[in-house]
């Protein structure tokens, strides 16, 4: 009887335990899950970076086939500030090639695009940067200006998320999935001329010279059809990037 007794007892403290935990994850306020999120990440080394270089390759799907590209980089330049989720700022260059050869190239150097057709028009450019640019809206969500707002819950790879929107200045919206359980930033979604655009983050990674947790694949959806996935292999932080790399 008192093994009976004390069983029950233990199942009883358990629900408990498991209810409160689940309790306290309910409670949470937007900014205190942001908040979280952002330690996750790295905390104050990783919102406010100067530069990010991303080295690793590519998978492109194309009329039912996956398409190779054995090399597939990016580097970053920041701004300090960001009044709009899904405008162009700071530098950037992405290059991808498939066959040995550069498939597309394209690069922001501050105030003008180019891509491997040399400058392009401005508004031609922005609408194809309002396509990619969203996530680094997080790494400014609590700079003035800015608005949080708690959305609701999912589930994504087996992990349960909160979701968060992030309104900027400006009035974009951009959602954001954090990991109930470790804080973890999973899911960027964010309306784009293309339509709805997702990006599914996993195969975290770190290194010992930086305070940084880095995706190792980036799984990115436009309406709801997979374009590519990105495996990065390798990165630095705060690197000197010349002016030269994103001006072709």
């Amino acid at each position: 009887m008192a093994y009976l007794l004390f069983g029950f007892v233990w199942i009883i403290a358990c629900n408990d335990i498991n209810h409160q935990n689940t309790a306290e994850k309910e409670e949470l306020s937007a900014s205190a899950i942001m908040q979280r999120a952002h330690e996750k990440a790295g905390g104050e080394f990783w919102s406010r970076p100067q530069s990010l270089s991303l080295f690793g390759h590519g998978i492109f799907y194309e009329n039912g086939e996956a398409v190779q590209h054995k090399r597939h980089n990016m580097w970053r330049v920041f701004e300090s500030k960001k009044d709009a989720a899904h405008i162009a700022n700071g530098k950037v260059r992405i290059e991808s090639f498939r066959n040995g050869q550069p498939f597309f190239l394209i690069t922001y150097d501050g105030e003008n695009t180019y891509d491997l057709n040399g400058k392009q028009e401005k508004s031609a450019a922005d609408q194809r940067w309002a396509s990619n640019f969203g996530y680094g809206v997080i790494r400014h969500a609590f700079d003035e200006g800015y608005r949080l707002e708690k959305v609701g819950m999912d589930t994504i790879n087996q992990e349960a998320t909160h979701q968060i929107k992030i309104i900027d200045p400006k009035g974009g919206e951009t959602l954001f999935d954090i990991t109930q359980n470790d804080y973890k930033i999973v899911r960027v979604g964010f309306e784009t001329p293309r339509g709805w655009h997702e990006r599914i983050y996993s195969n975290f990674f770190t290194k010992e010279a930086y305070n940084w947790f880095q995706a190792g694949k980036v799984e990115l959806f436009y309406k709801g059809k997979k374009a590519n996935d990105i495996i990065w292999t390798d990165f630095e932080v705060n690197e000197s990037l010349a002016d030269s790399l994103f001006v072709l």
